[in-house]
């Protein structure tokens, strides 16, 4: 990954942001009748498609490779984990755009942690 400052922080916003919207979307299609996994695997699938759309959109500025797979994960962990919950609990608009966004933001986190821990140590020439 990137660790030039206009990438990492554009890295985190726009998982930020689609973190954002799916929980929006979720929140807009997802009530307490839906069955709860059937909810989180609805709405996994709907993440990975906005993360998609979310992807070609950004990708122009950020790079396709680095952006493609964090982009998607956050949209799949945020329709997985607003999804559910939103089957579960009544939610608000805030409460759902809040949940997904910190998905979008755990999504992130544990790509840039793995992708660190799967290069290793650096050896400086």
């Amino acid at each position: 990954m990137d660790h030039r400052p206009f990438f990492a922080v554009g890295d985190f916003l726009v998982n930020i942001a689609i973190g954002v919207l799916t929980g929006l979307l979720c929140w807009a299609i997802v009530d307490t009748g839906w069955n709860m996994w059937l909810a989180m695997f609805a709405m996994m699938a709907l993440g990975m498609i906005a993360g998609l759309v979310m992807f070609f959109i950004v990708s122009i500025k950020l790079g396709a490779m680095e952006v493609m797979v964090p982009v998607m994960f956050s949209g799949m962990l945020s329709g997985m984990v607003v999804g559910m919950a939103a089957a579960m609990i009544p939610l608000g608009l805030a409460d759902a755009a809040l949940m997904g966004g910190a998905s979008g933001l755990l999504g992130i986190v544990i790509i840039w942690i793995v992708n660190s821990w799967l290069r290793g140590p650096v050896k400086q020439i």
